[in-house]
């Protein structure tokens, strides 16, 4: 079966404006950092475009494929039938950029928090129902085709019960044709 890409999630274009607030918000609050301040703006602007540019998230039959980095880039593909939660995350900075971070936890995923975590989803609620609904679709598709051998086997029995009628109806007839 072909696994192809049904959606591809987009990204806020004032995601890497909320990162360097949340950044300048931290340095200034650390007294220390202020005189970075002046660095933090041109350095960040550059560094969260291409930020951005490097990130992406699809989803496809089977998968969640999510890709980010700048100089470590990382590619996470989770199965969809091992995803168990998607948490959507939105704090007051975030309020004010109109931005949510979706979570993804999955089953057997060791140490605390999401194996996935994205900010900055254009349309995320519409993103994280298209997910989950795959994730169900799927679901329903693994649940019916393991509940077809059960039918497998009843037609087969039932086929049997059949052979050994009609052989019961042969040799009646034959030891009637005899007598």
């Amino acid at each position: 079966m072909s696994d192809k890409t049904l959606v591809s999630a987009h990204f806020h274009a004032n995601l890497g404006l909320y990162w360097l607030l949340s950044g300048s918000v931290f340095l200034f609050l650390s007294v220390v950092g202020i005189p970075l301040l002046l660095l933090w703006f041109p350095l960040g602007l550059l560094a969260t475009k291409r930020y951005i540019n490097n990130m992406s998230a699809e989803l496809t039959e089977q998968k969640l494929i999510v890709r980010k980095g700048l100089f470590t880039r990382t590619e996470n593909t989770v199965p969809l039938d091992k995803i168990t939660d998607m948490a959507l995350i939105q704090g007051p900075i975030m309020r004010m950029f109109g931005i949510h971070k979706l979570t993804v936890e999955t089953a057997g995923q060791s140490g605390a928090g999401a194996l996935i975590s994205l900010i900055g989803v254009i349309n995320v609620v519409d993103f994280r129902a298209q997910v989950l609904a795959q994730k169900t679709q799927l679901s329903e598709r693994q649940n019916s085709a393991s509940a077809r051998p059960n039918t497998d086997v009843l037609i087969l029995d039932n086929l049997q019960q059949m052979n050994a009628t009609l052989l019961r109806i042969e040799q009646s007839l034959t030891a009637k044709q005899s007598n």
